[in-house]
């Protein structure tokens, strides 16, 4: 018997397997998960600000 068994490496095995599952049903009924719309939303720049160090 080692430190950690097959049943615990089967179990977070599962866990992560429903837990993506969940997240992506929750996502696509959301409506946030379609390949149409970037989760990350384009970057803007900044204004530029005059030199004030004078």
């Amino acid at each position: 018997m080692g430190l950690f068994n097959a049943d615990l490496y089967r179990s977070f095995g599962i866990g992560f397997a429903l837990g993506a599952l969940v997240l992506t049903g929750v996502m696509v009924a959301d409506g946030r998960a379609s390949f149409g719309n970037p989760v990350i939303p384009a970057a803007q720049a900044a204004p530029a600000l005059p030199d004030q160090t004078r």
